[in-house]
């Protein structure tokens, strides 16, 4: 495995050159509205499709987003997909999971370091599937990718966008008292189908029962995300649930700050997933952005409601020493209102980066029972490669760039 350090006060000594892939998306597009302006990053190549490439941006889609049209850069030339053409050091794909299978392994091949948010290579073994407040340890599994594969660049991958705003809370709970079972109905925004997305006629006014292909991945990501890495030898292990200084107790180093790191080892590195087991209901109902998801949860050990609310309200995220430019001033938190969170009022907060939680209250067949609210295409999608970067960069996984 790798050496990964900690930097609690990491910046570049220059700006860092990016690509981003499927960039004429609205995905690709809210990834440059944040690139544009970011402090460690700017937008070397924006690349799509054989049809828009060689295109001017501004004729090859159009903006969907607030602020600024094209980000400023409708006059730029949009590149193909390919390494030779629009390579960077670090690799920011919006593209869809059938193109990301062709296309991502090229520029990983040719040295680029690719955070993904297809789902292409999320649950693959020896690829990170990560949400940096929760299990950073899993860019340990790079050192085995890069070796398997024989690449000189990595692909990282982020969570589907119903996942992270599950996986969040119950990281918390799975940490304190261990989970048994957990029951989730999500209501997801009509964004989440990208543009123009879900036919008006279809959701206005209504509910759409299903979502193609995306209980399974509801039901197994959030396992791999919380579950521990470990290798066959000169063990190094850490659990995603590791977050509140319990590392050591699992076997996992830390460095003297006592922020989680993963120590050198040869030997590959694998995922055991979390035991719990997940059963989703996905919806799509008639609002723009936000998913908001209804939790049911079964502990392990036995906790009083006072506690519960405790853990969550107190979760300290493991991004919280590296004051990285997207993370969220809170990544999760907990309201008391009775009628909060909701998706109008709660999705924006912290630029779209926070999970809100609330309505926790005791569960009849289970235990406990809760709401739990995330913006898709920022904390679900664009917003949570760009912090997946970050965190690689200060936990200093990148060698050499920004240097």
């Amino acid at each position: 495995m790798m050496n990964v350090t900690t930097t609690a006060t990491y910046s570049p000594k220059k700006k860092i050159p990016v690509t981003i892939l499927g960039a004429t998306g609205v995905v690709g597009q809210r990834f440059l509205r944040r690139i544009a302006d970011h402090p460690w990053f700017y937008p070397a190549f924006l690349a799509a499709s054989d049809r828009s490439a060689g295109k001017r941006y501004a004729d090859a889609c159009q903006w969907h987003l607030g602020g600024t049209p094209y980000a400023g850069l409708s006059d730029t030339i949009v590149a193909p997909c390919t390494p030779e053409a629009a390579f960077a050091p670090i690799v920011f794909s919006a593209l869809d999971a059938g193109p990301a299978r062709e296309i991502e392994p090229l520029f990983a091949a040719a040295g680029s370091y690719v955070f993904s948010n297809a789902s292409a290579f999320r649950m693959d073994e020896d690829v990170p599937l990560l949400i940096p407040e929760l299990n950073p340890e899993h860019f340990g599994l790079l050192s085995s990718q890069k070796a398997a594969r024989g690449w000189p660049g990595a692909i990282v991958t982020n969570p589907n966008c119903t996942t992270v705003v599950l996986a969040a809370p119950l990281a918390a709970l799975e940490f304190r008292f261990g989970l048994r079972a957990v029951m989730v109905t999500s209501m997801q925004a009509i964004s989440g189908a990208g543009y123009p997305g879900v036919s008006a006629l279809d959701i206005v006014g209504n509910v759409v029962p299903f979502i193609r292909n995306e209980e399974p991945k509801v039901e197994s990501e959030s396992n791999k995300i919380l579950g521990t890495i470990s290798v066959r030898e000169g063990v190094a292990q850490g659990s995603a649930a590791d977050s509140q200084g319990t590392a050591q107790k699992h076997g996992a180093a830390q460095d003297r700050a006592g922020h989680s790191k993963v120590v050198s080892n040869t030997e590959p590195a694998s995922i055991i997933p979390a035991s719990f087991v997940v059963s989703a209901t996905c919806t799509r109902v008639p609002v723009i952005d936000g998913h908001t998801l209804s939790i049911s949860v079964k502990l392990k050990t036995p906790a009083t409601f006072e506690e519960v609310a405790d853990t969550l309200r107190n979760f300290v995220p493991k991004t919280a020493p590296y004051k990285l430019p997207s993370a969220p001033e809170h990544f999760m938190l907990l309201s008391d209102a009775e009628d909060r969170p909701q998706a109008r009022k709660d999705v924006e907060e912290d630029g779209g980066m926070r999970i809100t939680v609330g309505r926790l209250r005791t569960c009849k067949i289970l235990d406990y029972k809760f709401i739990s609210l995330g913006h898709n295409t920022e904390r679900g999608a664009a917003g949570a490669s760009v912090l997946n970067a970050e965190m690689a960069l200060a936990m200093g996984v990148i060698p050499g760039v920004g240097e």
